[in-house]
Order: structure tokens, then sequence, then C-alpha cells
């Protein structure tokens, strides 16, 4: 069996990886909506117990950590909290290590970014990502 490293698994936030990423967090979200209706009356009302599901709206949500980096060249803190403080609209791409097509990709916001400064330890990043409508590639998108 082959397993995926996920070392092997890359997050670029405007066009550079993130930078000393320790790991990041693809959410593929839905949200449902239920169906209940009466069952016919010849069958047992126990039937109507049993709701179906409907798919009513789709999100991504990333989430990503990483080390504070002097001379950070790609996507660190320093880099990303500019583009979080233009508040606009960030191009995002996930793909896997020597693979050229993204699985996902599409524009994101930044809803999130955060820095841990302990005393005597590393200094930590982390942050989230929301789509900014539909991804132009993602899975099942046809």
């Amino acid at each position: 069996m082959s397993y995926i490293n996920g070392s092997n698994l890359l997050l670029k936030v405007g066009g550079k990886a993130i930078g000393h990423c320790t790991s990041h967090t693809i959410t593929f979200n839905s949200e449902t909506k239920d169906h209940a209706v009466k069952p016919p009356f010849e069958e047992a009302a126990s039937s109507g117990l049993w709701k179906g599901k409907g798919v009513s709206g789709l999100s991504i949500s990333i989430s990503f950590e990483g080390l504070r980096f002097v001379g950070e060249t790609e996507s660190g803190h320093a880099q990303l909290s500019p583009l979080w403080g233009a508040g606009k609209e960030v191009e995002v791409e996930a793909f896997q290590r020597g693979e050229t097509n993204p699985y996902l990709a599409g524009k994101f916001v930044i809803a999130s970014l955060e820095e841990s400064a302990p005393a005597q330890d590393d200094a930590t990043y982390s942050g989230t990502l929301e789509n900014a409508g539909e991804p132009s590639t993602y899975p099942g998108k046809v």
C-alpha cells in the first residue's frame, strides 16, 4: 500500500506556498435541510419518522498552522497579515507536491490570522480561509 504523506499536500495563498507550514486542514461543508412528510394513509405512522435530507449549500474552510521564520520568502505571517488587512479575496490552491494541477483552487477570504509567541519557544501563526463564491476547482466539479 502507498499512503500519501501529509508533507506532500501543500497549500498556496496569494501565489506562494504557506511558509514553514506544520499542518493544514481542508473541510468541505454541506448545509443540509430536512424533508419530513406525512406518510400515506395506507402506511404505518412510523414510516413518517424517517426524514429525507437535501443539500442546500456548499462551502469550504481551510485552517493552517506554521512556524514564524526570519526572512520568510513564502506566505508566512508577515506576508499574510497585509493580505488580511486589505480585506480582499486571495487566490488559494491546494495541490500534491510534484503535481501541476491543484485539486482545489479559487478565491478565498482570510477569515482569521493568529500569532502565538510563547516565551522560550518557537513563535507560530495560524489562520483560517473561507471560500468567496464557487471555487474554480474542487472535488466533483464538472
